[in-house]
């Protein structure tokens, strides 16, 4: 039987998603509490690879698996079995032909920052500081500039190796919140899929822009052009977070 699973993690302490030689990883873990559960070596499907230090709070994984537990309790099994950094939120009984990696229809990422003039230890595990301040109107204008179908050849890590650089962007939302003395900033990014660090970059290059490190016609160049000199940096792992997976239908 195929079961899906709901997954949170905070990445700080894992070298991504995908199982590696030299580092511990989410899957790796999964696996392994998976396999003491049932018995057997068990296989793990996520809707996508998250990178090294990157957090999850709405990671979607399916698995076979022969068990008489509750698809709902599955859930708590796992948990039982898995390190504090990592949680099953909820499982069920999947389609037969659902694939939690190939059915995914769209996926939000959120890169977390906060405007400071002094660095927060209280918010770096999730988020990252940047020094001084940037016009918060600007980064949501700039915003729509990403939306829609463009080739981010540009935002992709250099010596990626992809078929195609052209990727369709739903949505880039802007959301602030003001706390004692710093602006929490929200940047949500919706789409069909991403290139390796491309949320990353779009975030880092909203920022530049919003800062007056960059211009308006530097965005379009590099969205035009594939022109690397005309983004922002790519920023820190630790600010992005897996938010969601949209099937097109309710999972859990």
């Amino acid at each position: 039987m195929k079961y899906a699973i709901l997954l949170a993690y905070d990445g700080t302490n894992y070298g991504g998603w995908q199982i590696q030689k030299n580092c511990i990883t989410v899957q790796e873990k999964l696996e392994a509490a998976a396999q003491n559960l049932f018995g057997v070596k068990t296989a793990v499907t996520a809707s996508g690879r998250t990178d090294s230090g990157v957090h999850a709070a709405g990671q979607v994984c399916h698995f076979k698996a022969q068990t008489e537990i509750p698809p709902e309790k599955l859930a708590d099994a796992l948990n039982m079995r898995l390190p504090e950094d990592i949680s099953v939120l909820k499982s069920s009984a999947a389609p037969q032909n659902f694939d939690a990696n190939r059915s995914a229809k769209r996926k939000t990422y959120c890169f977390r920052a906060y405007l400071s003039a002094r660095r927060n230890p209280l918010k770096d595990r999730f988020s990252v500081w940047v020094k001084g301040g940037a016009d918060i109107e600007k980064l949501r204008y700039i915003a729509g500039a990403f939306v829609g179908e463009h080739d981010f050849k540009a935002y992709q890590k250099s010596g990626s190796q992809v078929k195609t650089t052209v990727r369709e962007v739903y949505s880039v939302n802007v959301e602030t919140n003001g706390y004692r003395g710093s602006t929490d900033v929200e940047i949500y990014v919706c789409g069909g899929g991403f290139l390796y660090n491309m949320v990353r970059t779009i975030a880092g290059t909203m920022l530049y822009f919003a800062q007056g490190s960059l211009t308006e016609e530097d965005i379009r160049r590099s969205l035009e052009q594939g022109d690397r000199s005309a983004v922002g940096k790519t920023m820190p792992a630790k600010g992005l977070t897996l938010e969601s997976v949209d099937y097109g239908f309710k999972l859990f």
